[in-house]
């Protein structure tokens, strides 16, 4: 008979594990995502203010609300590209991890297989999820600046200065979440 207690942690533990593999992500991942989302969103507007020379006064709404829907989307593509990537890192990683689980308790005799089996598991999730997460940062971030760069400077260069921003960054936006939205990368 399981006692109750080991039953529990028994539980918690395949539910830790079974979290890792969801698209949910952690508060701390998401406001990670929503603070880098919202910097990056607001940089075009920089981008606008100095070199395309635009108003601030009169485009002041169109500012705000494109980059609080920009950082919504951008966060959306972070969110999709981190989930994608973590499985396939988390395989390219797994042998890595392992050997340098089996190599630190390779003289502690007081683990099981299964216990070192179970930390190298926790271990490369842990991995997988730090490198998935930058990676999908550094990823949409560029995406995001090129996209604008190119919309802004030539395929808009004709429209107004407002026409232009409003254009360019909630395209941009729009194209990166959309993109992560495919299984390839």
């Amino acid at each position: 008979m399981v006692k109750k207690g080991k039953f529990e942690t028994l539980f918690t533990e395949e539910e830790e594990l079974l979290s890792d593999f969801s698209r949910n992500i952690s508060t701390k991942a998401s406001a990670l995502f929503y603070c880098s989302a919202f910097m990056v969103s607001s940089l075009p507007i920089w981008l606008y203010w100095r070199i395309h020379t635009i108003e601030m006064t009169p485009a002041l709404v169109w500012f705000i609300l494109v980059t609080l829907s920009s950082t919504y989307l951008i966060a959306f593509a972070y969110k999709n590209t981190k989930f994608i990537l973590k499985h396939k890192i988390a395989i390219k990683r797994e042998e890595a991890v392992t050997r340098e689980i089996n190599r630190k308790y390779a003289d502690d005799k007081n683990i099981s297989k299964k216990q070192k089996d179970e930390k190298a598991l926790f271990k490369k999730n842990d991995v997988a999820d730090y490198e998935a997460t930058a990676f999908s940062i550094f990823y949409n971030n560029v995406l995001f600046l090129v996209i604008v760069v190119l919309l802004s400077f030539y395929l808009l260069k004709e429209f107004s200065t407002t026409a232009n921003y409003i254009f360019s960054v909630g395209i941009a936006s729009g194209l990166i979440a959309l993109f992560s939205t495919g299984a390839q990368l």
